[in-house]
């Protein structure tokens, strides 16, 4: 467990302190709780799963963490339907524990990629 504090609350959250954890024999899947227990997000360690993703991080969210690689998560939406990944507003996390969810303002990344299809081109 990882203990996570957003610069700014996930878009459409309003908390700021996290666990990051690890889901058990899913290397490289993560589950993201709210530190008050009202919220959970799923995160897929984009080094491990999308190497093909390199996103351009805007240079205000690298300043602000204080790190100039951070690591770098994509939000997973589980559902019915395929489930997909928001390449367009990755997670970024500084070695200390400092995050932020970004936009990505350079690039073409879809808000909701297929995930099947992410893996499949990795």
């Amino acid at each position: 467990m990882t203990r996570l504090t957003f610069l700014a609350p996930p878009f459409g959250l309003a908390d700021t302190d996290f666990e990051l954890v690890a889901v058990d024999g899913a290397p490289g899947l993560l589950a993201l709780r709210a530190a008050s227990g009202d919220a959970r997000l799923y995160l897929l360690d984009a080094s491990l799963h999308l190497p093909g993703y390199h996103p351009i991080v805007p240079r205000i969210d690298l300043d602000e963490l204080g790190d100039p690689e951070p690591a770098v998560y994509v939000v997973v939406n589980p559902s019915a339907a395929p489930t997909t990944v928001n390449l367009q507003a990755p997670i970024v996390v500084a070695a200390d524990g400092r995050a932020r969810q970004t936009i990505l303002d350079r690039g073409d990344w879809p808000l909701r990629a297929p995930l099947a299809e992410v893996l499949a081109a990795a």
